[in-house]
């Protein structure tokens, strides 16, 4: 399966000068947050794939235009051809606004998922806005991670966590792809090509282990 993730900055080789059949390679398409509207409803026009995404906290505008032909994956689980993919969209609270959280309040995000997340047996893909703490994200108020997501990496153990919110022209310490805890964190901002052979998804789709289910149903 070969997934496009895309955040934050609007390209013009999928707008503007966008060439027939350029889209064509994707089964997936997510998004990570702050695209307009316009720009995921013509991705989704073009494509051959579904578009799903969460909220970035510029992404206020989908109140009153939401990105049409699109799926809203924020705060939700959904399989697609057997990944099972958790969506958990806002940056951490720095200024008042839609789509930013406290740390409280991601964590209640997160357990009010737990019981649909056990039901699947476990994520294989996080889609976020906002990185983990302190891996990818940076120091300043706007631009850092949740801790929670730590927890939520170390419980569940997914292959792999995309997000967006740390432009990679902050600096030369931003990296595109890190690791934490056996769980590749990737920076999409712009695009970022996931190819994910076949044969890997079945084996990833086991039941969690019982002593994991457990700890978090209990927290």
């Amino acid at each position: 399966m070969k997934i496009l993730a895309l955040s934050d900055e609007e390209l013009m080789e999928f707008w503007d000068y966008y060439v027939p059949g350029r889209l064509k390679p994707y089964d997936l398409i997510l998004s990570c947050g702050d695209l307009k509207a316009a720009y995921l409803t013509f991705v989704v026009t073009l494509a051959r794939a579904p578009v799903m995404y969460v909220h970035g906290n510029h992404d206020t505008g989908y109140v009153v235009t939401k990105p049409e032909g699109c799926d809203c994956i924020d705060g939700k689980i959904v399989e697609y051809r057997g990944l099972r993919i958790l969506g958990l969209g806002g940056c951490l609270w720095y200024r008042p606004g839609d789509h930013q959280y406290t740390e409280e309040e991601m964590e209640k995000r997160i357990r009010r998922l737990k019981w649909e997340i056990a039901k699947y047996g476990g994520v294989d893909i996080i889609v976020t806005h906002a990185p983990p703490r302190g891996v990818g994200d940076s120091e300043d108020p706007a631009h850092q991670g949740f801790e929670c997501f730590l927890d939520l990496i170390d419980t569940y153990r997914p292959k792999y966590l995309l997000h967006g919110h740390v432009h990679m022209n902050y600096g030369m310490h931003i990296r595109r792809e890190l690791e934490y805890h056996g769980t590749k964190v990737i920076n999409c901002c712009g695009k970022f090509v996931l190819d994910i052979p076949d044969g890997q998804i079945g084996n990833w789709k086991k039941p969690i282990l019982a002593e994991r289910i457990k700890y978090f149903l209990q927290k």
